[in-house]
């Protein structure tokens, strides 16, 4: 630039830097919102975590050194009040106490529904197999968790997992 420019074209030579200087903005911007995409995403994936199991604040899981991480699978939680099936309520305690048989009414129902819902391996005799996980509390009656396994059986939910708490073996 000579000093002996016009003010009109020095002004429009300083409008023309401006306009360079913004085009660069926006590609800043575009990266920021891919930054943020990205992030969503693996935040979105983290959050869906398979191996995360419900909110256990009611519940006293048993110990056990198994080292194996849940699955992703349908979960079935046994409070000292009440059964859920996916955080959903099938039954209270008392129905599960009083139920007549080994297979609970309720419970029954909610799991032919999920059943109906994803198909199932099928075994060498061609039963389906699906996978449950049972979370029970420590202190639940026997009869009751029983019922609850001959139930789950029933409804073709043969392969069942029990939820632990990790600890050390005690002598």
């Amino acid at each position: 630039m000579s000093s002996h420019e016009s003010p009109r074209v020095k002004r429009h030579q300083r409008a023309q830097r401006r306009q360079r200087r913004k085009g660069q903005e926006g590609l800043l911007l575009t990266a920021l919102i891919d930054i943020f995409t990205n992030l969503l995403f693996f935040l979105l994936v983290i959050s869906q975590n398979p191996s995360k199991l419900p909110n256990l604040k009611d519940l006293q899981l048993p110990s056990s050194t198994a080292e194996k991480m849940p699955k992703e699978t349908l979960v079935v939680m046994v409070t000292t009040k009440e059964i859920l099936v996916q955080d959903v309520h099938v039954a209270s305690m008392d129905e599960a106490i009083a139920t007549k048989g080994d297979v609970i009414p309720s419970l029954s129902t909610e799991l032919k529904y999920r059943a109906s819902k994803s198909p199932a391996p099928l075994n060498e005799q061609g039963v389906p197999e699906r996978e449950i996980t049972i979370i029970g509390d420590r202190n639940l009656p026997y009869s009751v968790l029983r019922k609850v396994m001959a139930t789950c059986s029933e409804n073709d939910f043969a392969k069942m997992s029990f939820a632990v708490a990790r600890g050390d073996k005690k002598s």
